[in-house]
């Protein structure tokens, strides 16, 4: 894939992520329901992790400038930084066949169960906590429900549309038939 095409892609995945995050979610002072994850993960299996770090910490620090809920905290910018890591190192198919579905299924389990447990459980909460003002481990009961609750649901998304979105991908983008 040429360069160009990444960074129109990664253009594209990051409104979708500022729209998703910032407009489409159910957000409360201590948990937020949205569905942000996909073009994470998407950019995360089609570019790897350095695309999918810029990801996320862009898609950070423009929701936070263009639609603030509050100070710019450099703390979920880190979160977001690690999240796109960890899904960048396990997600990434450097070829249209690097694993099979099994593989990938596998792959997507631990990276959303690492994600959850070390970005959204465990700093996000620590965040949450230092700019509420509350306790952390009042905080991480209510967190830990729902991040568990939104683990398989991730994974039934992410492995939906990318099966969905498979073939045209490594029919026109993936391609160098420009």
């Amino acid at each position: 894939m040429t360069r160009n095409k990444k960074i129109i892609l990664v253009a594209i995945l990051l409104s979708m992520l500022v729209i998703l995050s910032r407009f489409l979610s159910i957000k409360t002072p201590i948990v937020k329901i949205s569905f942000a994850f996909v073009p994470t993960m998407l950019c995360a299996i089609w570019l790897g992790p350095k695309w999918t770090v810029l990801l996320n910490v862009l898609g950070d620090i423009i929701g936070a400038t263009l639609f603030p809920t509050g100070p710019y905290f450099i703390g979920y910018t880190i979160s977001t930084a690690i999240a796109g890591l960890i899904y960048g190192l396990l997600l990434y198919k450097r070829e249209a066949n690097t694993f099979n579905d099994k593989q990938f299924v596998i792959r997507l389990i631990i990276a959303a169960v690492l994600v959850t447990c070390i970005s959204n459980i465990g700093l996000n909460t620590l965040w949450i906590s230092i700019t509420a003002g509350k306790s952390y481990i009042v905080l991480l009961g209510t967190r830990i429900v729902k991040e568990v609750v939104m683990i398989p649901i991730k994974v039934l998304v992410i492995l939906f549309i990318e099966k969905i979105i498979r073939k045209p991908f490594d029919k026109y983008i993936r391609s160098n038939n420009d």
